[in-house]
């Protein structure tokens, strides 16, 4: 069997051939387009974002840029919303996507977290913050109640659309303490709570899911709340029972109530409430 010659001693042997080199192109393309993206948000005014609001959100009173700015006065379907601060993460806009990190206020009250719209899907992330619940009035939130809030979301994401908006997903928790309120108990303080959502995934034909339990105070709360998305409707469903320092204008109505739903073996109220939304 014939056998290649080998080569003489002494004799140069050929370099291997260089593999083609890779084209520069793309990688160029790709920083020029991020070049104009930061021209471009750091020189458009802060009133660009007008452009990308949905119909139900208006504001005005514009500072900054559209890269790093702010609106003095927010609405929403007609309610004052407070103000908000935003900045934006240029390389989202490589991907067609709009990231920022957001900054709101609405008199005392102050949320800070990350914001992605995709699509017409906006998702909130690390949503933080609280304040007095009074100051939410405007929006038609806790109208008539006092007390302190604390905002802790690890996502919230919804389906923006021309009708409105669609829940599509909430995790997390949001606390209330001192809570008051002039139509029950002549006033009295109804001590504090927590409102944990568990929905990772959302669809309009699912029901979202929370739980609502107590922080101490005067009543012991074990109950769950079921929300129809597509209905639009709620029903709260679980426990309450008094406790040794009660103040007696609740604990009245608390026996009130007992008369229409007798105690269960623990000595706990049951309670069944429907809501809209």
């Amino acid at each position: 069997m014939p056998t290649s010659p080998s080569p003489r001693r002494g004799a140069k042997v050929p370099p291997p051939a260089a593999a083609p080199a890779r084209s520069l192109w793309p990688r160029v393309a790709a920083v020029a387009a991020l070049a104009v993206a930061l021209v471009l948000v750091s020189a458009l005014p802060a009133s660009s974002v007008t452009r990308f609001l949905p119909a139900m959100v208006h504001a005005e009173d514009f500072s900054g840029t559209l890269w790093h700015g702010s609106a003095g006065r927010v609405a929403v379907n007609g309610r004052d919303a407070g103000a908000l601060e935003w900045h934006l993460h240029p390389l989202a806009l490589l991907t067609l996507h709009v990231a920022a990190d957001l900054h709101w206020v609405k008199g005392s009250f102050v949320l800070d977290g990350a914001l992605d719209v995709d699509r017409g899907e906006v998702t909130l992330t690390n949503l933080q913050g609280g304040g007095p619940i009074g100051d939410l009035r405007d929006l038609g939130v806790t109208a008539g109640w006092s007390g302190s809030a604390a905002v802790r979301l690890q996502q919230l994401s919804a389906e923006v659309h021309a009708g409105g908006a669609s829940l599509k997903s909430a995790t997390g928790e949001i606390s209330v303490t001192d809570v008051v309120s002039p139509q029950l108990a002549q006033g009295a303080d109804l001590g504090g709570y927590v409102l944990k959502f568990s929905n990772p995934a959302l669809t309009p034909d699912t029901d979202a899911a929370a739980t609502l339990t107590d922080t101490g105070g005067p009543l012991g709360v074990d109950a769950q709340i079921q929300l129809s998305l597509k209905n639009r409707s709620g029903l709260l469903s679980g426990a309450v029972k008094e406790r040794p320092d009660t103040p007696p204008a609740l604990r009245s109505e608390l026996a009130n109530i007992a008369q229409l739903h007798a105690r269960d073996a623990q000595g706990r109220i049951p309670i069944d409430v429907e809501f809209t939304f």
